[in-house]
């Protein structure tokens, strides 16, 4: 048995979860953030047989799409006043990351 850890961002994991739940697999639901952009995240375990990793995998890839977002970073302008203009960048966000541990025992109480 296999246990994947997904990060997953807000965006995308309502729909993920209809998709892992509607194919059989069963998630917990963690509450958490990013570094980053500090936006929020979402951490999935996913317990799941060997034989089944790829097709999980395969439908994470499916739902969660790696995209590009503006962000507005301020920057210094240097003159007689110190003035801050506003720059927007583009930045990618989305997608998923999976850590996919093995698991000694599972019990189910």
């Amino acid at each position: 048995m296999k246990m994947a850890v997904t990060i997953v961002q807000d965006k995308d994991v309502g729909k993920l979860l209809d998709r892992i739940t509607k194919a059989g697999y069963s998630a917990t639901k963690l509450a958490s953030s990013g570094g980053f952009l500090r936006s929020g995240n979402t951490t999935l375990l996913i317990g799941v047989e060997e034989e089944k990793l790829e097709a999980l995998l395969e439908l994470i890839k499916e739902t969660c799409k790696q995209r590009t977002e503006l962000l507005t970073q301020v920057q210094p302008i240097m003159g007689p006043v110190d003035a801050h203009v506003p720059v927007p960048i583009e930045v990618p966000v989305g997608g998923a990351t999976v850590f996919v541990l093995d698991v000694a025992q599972f019990l189910k109480v």
